[in-house]
């Protein structure tokens, strides 16, 4: 197995929305913002290749939306899927799999891209693309609150052109020994069953962070995002995780976090807190 770090584009979000009830006072210590209170935000996806499988996890935004949608999140950098794969040596056609955590666009965007003909067409012609029942039902049928981050051109196309398999979600909400060759925590929190990644390599646990835990600065328990639907289980669910990791030395693969690629945690007496912050190939090389 080897495992490379995509960068798929940067953004960025409101400060506000990302922190929740956390004072910009605060947060801005770890995140800060610049003259329109927006923090710098990373979509790094995790590709791992085991065997004759070549496995993305997650796909960032894409570039198929308008001109109006991106200028809501200010994009920043050069960095995009197809460079970051071919900088590997890949092809976005050798994927065989791609892993959504979760449905909202910031991380399934890129599954789908605009054909020559004018028409949405999975970007990974060869890939199947892993969900869940219960997610995949939670997403096409949206509630209110989450209905703009849950976008048909995004979703829908995956269903259609046959290539959409789903995970089967246990009563403990952990997946042992996927069929994808990792374990898989189910969190409610952010969003109804998201999927966390537990991969071993090397004799290290690397969690997928996803939405459980953006960047460093969202590593205290008050510090939950304005856009998770049930911020009381975020607190419960990231306090078990956080104790686990600790105790397991889990290596910490941040999504979301523009300047930070990994990080461990320790234990204190305020709880769970940063222990050091590494770089993908220091842990790796």
């Amino acid at each position: 197995m080897k495992l490379y770090t995509i960068e798929t584009g940067n953004f960025k979000l409101d400060g506000g929305a990302m922190f929740g009830v956390v004072p910009k006072s605060i947060w801005n210590k770890t995140n800060p913002a610049d003259k329109n209170n927006m923090i710098d935000i990373a979509a790094r996806s995790l590709l791992i290749e085991d065997g004759d499988r070549l496995i993305l996890i997650d796909t960032g935004m894409g570039n198929k939306q308008s001109d109006k949608f991106f200028g809501y999140y200010y994009l920043w950098g050069d960095d995009n899927i197809d460079k970051s794969l071919t900088a590997h040596g890949f092809h976005r056609d050798d994927i065989t799999d791609v892993f959504l955590t979760h449905l909202h666009f910031d991380h399934c965007g890129g599954s789908i891209q605009i054909n020559q003909k004018g028409t949405l067409e999975p970007a990974f012609k060869n890939a199947r693309y892993w969900s869940n029942e219960d997610h995949w039902e939670w997403a096409t049928k949206p509630n209110a609150r989450e209905k703009a981050s849950f976008l048909k051109e995004n979703i829908l196309p995956i269903q259609e052109s046959g290539q959409l398999h789903f995970l089967p979600v246990p009563e403990n909400n952990f997946l042992k020994d996927s069929s994808l060759g990792f374990d898989v925590l189910f969190v409610n929190g952010h969003t109804d069953k998201q999927m966390i990644p537990h991969i071993t390599y090397q004799g290290k646990t690397l969690v997928f962070m996803a939405d459980l835990l953006p960047t460093v600065g969202h590593i205290p328990l008050p510090f939950v995002m304005g856009y998770d639907t049930r911020p009381l289980l975020t607190l419960e669910e990231k306090k078990q995780f956080l104790d686990t990791a600790v105790d397991n030395n889990y290596y910490l693969f941040l999504e979301h976090d523009a300047h930070n690629e990994i990080c461990t945690l320790q234990q204190t007496e305020k709880g769970a807190r940063l222990k050091e912050t590494l770089k993908f190939k220091e842990l790796y090389n």
